[in-house]
């Protein structure tokens, strides 16, 4: 499992609203991140920045971190917010300093970066109680949207991830298709 990314030729499809807020609402989102109006936070996967678009007006800045270019292109097509920097990057290589993102989020990427060098990374780069929210498809769905189901991760084995790479688990919810996990910084 792991490193499996979205057709970047399908991205207009992860602009529709219905279908992605019916998975996860911008309410939820900002309530599980609970960023402070200075806050400097990365989107790990964010595509068409679809759900950076629902943090930026919150927060200082926004990195959002897609490994797929064409990603990003269809996102300054789209606008770009003027505190959002686009970071062509793999999640498992993150450029940012030691401690320098107040919090980092994930919204149905989880599957396509999970690695022990991955979380070690985020571990690195957000600052120590710093949250990390993660929400993705579950391995225990049916299948009915995301991946096929043998290329997600379920929340036990999302949260024993993040475990071992020093966070503290603060909030696992498990739904029917999803998860959604807050993960705190060593």
């Amino acid at each position: 499992m792991g490193f499996h990314t979205f057709d970047a030729d399908r991205a207009a499809r992860l602009e529709e609203a219905g279908k992605r807020y019916r998975y996860l609402s911008r309410e939820e989102l900002l309530a599980a991140i609970d960023p402070g109006p200075d806050a400097v936070i990365a989107d790990l996967g964010s595509g068409t920045g679809f759900f950076t678009d629902d943090v930026a007006p919150h927060v200082g800045t926004v990195h959002a971190v897609d490994v797929q270019s064409e990603m990003h292109e269809f996102y300054r097509r789209k606008g770009v917010p003027d505190n959002v920097e686009l970071l062509a990057s793999d999640v498992a290589d993150l450029p940012f300093e030691t401690d320098a993102l107040s919090g980092a989020f994930s919204t149905m990427t989880y599957h396509e970066f999970a690695s022990p060098e991955a979380v070690e990374t985020i571990a690195r780069v957000v600052e120590p109680g710093g949250r990390l929210v993660v929400v993705d498809w579950s391995a225990d769905g049916a299948g009915e949207a995301g991946p096929p189901i043998d290329e997600r991760y379920d929340s036990e084995a999302a949260a024993d991830a993040l475990r071992a790479g020093g966070f503290e688990i603060e909030r696992v919810d498990d739904r029917p298709e999803t998860f959604l996990l807050v993960a705190v910084a060593p």
